[in-house]
């Protein structure tokens, strides 16, 4: 049951190198360009309703359900504790204080059979997300950065 419960972890740690925060508003550029983009999201407060908000989109869409590994997964791991561990991974990843210790992207994720057309998907639901919540274009270009940078490890299906 554990060993589930970290399959859909890592599964959805694919889904979620994301995530930004709400109502930003910026004085200057410059003050903007010093910052790390954990501070121009907002800190961990947005960080974490960004996150939740996309985690609810992707556990309950049809595209992303129809790989059965991705569906198996999904049914296993409770969304709040995904919520969590994908938090502590935004976090970290854009410079704020939170540690993430879980497992490598290709280690959560070789048993999943990502595709294409699931990245793509779940590009396509990340950034309706971001939009939502207002998240400025560079800053969410800053984002797809950081998950396009694991995308290697992640899509291993044809």
């Amino acid at each position: 049951m554990l060993s589930q419960r970290l399959k859909f972890l890592s599964m959805a740690l694919f889904f979620i190198m994301l995530v930004s925060g709400t109502g930003f508003a910026y004085a200057d550029s410059h003050e903007r360009d010093t910052k790390s983009l954990y501070s121009r999201l907002g800190g961990l407060q947005p960080i974490s309703v960004v996150v939740s908000d996309f985690i609810d989109v992707i556990v309950v869409d049809d595209t992303l359900n129809a790989n059965p590994a991705i569906d198996a997964a999904r049914k296993v791991v409770p969304s709040a504790y995904l919520k969590y561990h994908v938090t502590a991974m935004v976090c970290q990843v854009t410079g704020g204080p939170c540690k993430y210790h879980g497992r490598t992207m290709k280690d959560a994720h070789s048993h999943l059979n990502i595709t294409e057309k699931d990245w793509q998907q779940m590009v396509v639901l990340f950034k309706s997300v971001l939009d939502k919540h207002g998240v400025a274009e560079t800053e969410q270009q800053e984002l797809m950065t950081i998950v396009g940078s694991t995308k290697a490890e992640i899509v291993t299906a044809p």
